[in-house]
């Protein structure tokens, strides 16, 4: 099984304030987010993390908890991911900075391109491919950015092919994400009800 997350920014204390997270102290949301991690996933998963797993990486602490993180965790390196220590480095299956995987839900395959940074153009964009990306959390910019693919269709951008791109922020504070690693098909599955939803309060 495939898991995705990102921007866990761990013994990162501001990022409770900042992304208004629900937990009092560093310690509560570690806790919190350990418990979710490893009562889901198991040591034969994958868990794509889509960088900022912390603000850095030479921390004691910081490599101690990584390694209770159960599966095979892939990093899609972010801003905030200093991987300079070797120890650290060895928690990781692979370290990157961009991925492109294939991934299936009830036998439909689907490609995913993994990027930190979100991106106004990737591979087969308007042929099905999704981009799964973190790093802007829940700002104005999550809002901007995806009014910005949504009107790339009237503007005729050549490489929509007339479908309107399917980009999804899998950042753990994200209320799809909900800070757990998800599959593609929960992911999917929450933005096609918000969808069905948002349709059935335009037609009321």
């Amino acid at each position: 099984m495939n898991y995705y997350i990102s921007d866990l920014h761990l013994f990162h204390e501001a990022v409770i304030r900042f992304d208004d997270r629900p937990f009092e102290s560093l310690e509560e949301m570690h806790k919190a987010m350990v418990e979710k991690w490893n009562n889901k996933v198991t040591n034969g998963d994958t868990v794509y993390i889509l960088g900022d797993v912390s603000l850095r990486g030479k921390n004691e602490d910081l490599i101690a908890l990584v390694a209770t993180l159960k599966g095979k965790k892939v990093l899609i390196r972010g801003n905030h991911d200093d991987i300079s220590d070797y120890r650290y480095q060895q928690l990781f299956y692979e370290i990157v900075d961009y991925k492109e995987i294939h991934d299936s839900i009830c036998g439909k395959n689907y490609d995913l391109v993994l990027s930190h940074y979100p991106i106004f153009s990737w591979k087969k964009m308007g042929r099905g491919t999704i981009l799964l990306y973190g790093h802007i959390h829940n700002n104005p910019e999550e809002e901007y950015y995806q009014k910005c693919l949504s009107e790339m269709i009237e503007k005729k951008c050549r490489h929509t092919y007339g479908a309107i791109p399917r980009a999804i922020n899998v950042g753990c504070m994200q209320p799809w994400m909900d800070y757990e690693p998800r599959t593609l098909k929960e992911i999917i599955d929450y933005h096609l009800w918000r969808s069905d939803l948002e349709k059935g309060v335009q037609e009321d």
